[in-house]
């Protein structure tokens, strides 16, 4: 059982995740105030924090920051009323490994809390490289080369699952799951069409093919030899 150790001082928000996230089968946790939260995510061991950034005793990213610089690299989802991109890029920045802005449906939380979950523990990289692909995770830009990629928000998605991947096959139920959040894998041909856009995007006519399709089980990504 997964634990996640929450750090909210408002009492209704900690009311409302303690209780969706444990009817959802996780074993979680709660400190109410920064200075408590920073103890205790400090020295127990923890699967995912949950921290709001606006906290008495000392803030959210400070929090964070702090844990970092301990080498300790519990996946930490950052919940916070302030919602603009610099807001986000200085979430992430502190090393947050995700951003939420409230409000925000507890069914969205708790999706992001098993994505962080899936992650392999290694995951603080913010440049992301396969061959001449370069991914900038906290400016979400990407290039190939000195061509800069124009990505929707969905297929940078896409493209860091498979990059974070390089070599694996990745099937289109793993897709589906993990970058839709579907529960189960409905009869539709969504993940072709969204690869076959960003296949055309990272891979000109005369570039060597970094992403292939797998006849009948899904992509994967490679560098080229």
């Amino acid at each position: 059982m997964a634990r996640v150790f929450l750090i909210e001082d408002d009492e209704q928000t900690a009311t409302e995740i303690v209780t969706d996230l444990a009817l959802r089968g996780f074993a979680i946790e709660r400190a109410a105030d920064g200075l408590a939260g920073l103890e205790r995510a400090a020295h127990e061991t923890w699967d995912v924090l949950v921290v709001d950034r606006m906290l008495p005793g000392l803030d959210g990213l400070s929090i964070i920051e702090a844990l970092r610089n301990q080498q300790n690299r519990t996946p930490a989802l950052v919940l916070s009323a302030l919602g603009g991109i610099d807001d986000r890029v200085r979430g992430l920045r502190s090393g947050g490994d995700d951003y939420v802005t409230k409000p925000f449906a507890l069914a969205e939380l708790a999706a992001r809390v098993e994505a962080l979950l899936r992650r392999p523990v290694d995951s603080r990289e913010t440049i992301l490289r396969v061959g001449p692909l370069e991914l900038d995770l906290v400016e979400r830009k990407a290039s190939r080369g000195t061509r800069v990629l124009d990505l929707l928000p969905r297929e940078f998605k896409l493209l860091e699952y498979l990059v974070r991947r390089e070599g694996q096959i990745v099937t289109r139920a793993m897709l589906l799951q993990d970058v839709w959040n579907y529960r189960f894998v409905p009869q539709t041909n969504l993940i072709d069409v969204h690869l076959g856009r960003l296949r055309r995007k990272v891979d000109l006519p005369l570039e060597p093919p970094l992403i292939t399709n797998v006849r009948g089980v899904g992509y994967t990504l490679n560098a080229p030899p």
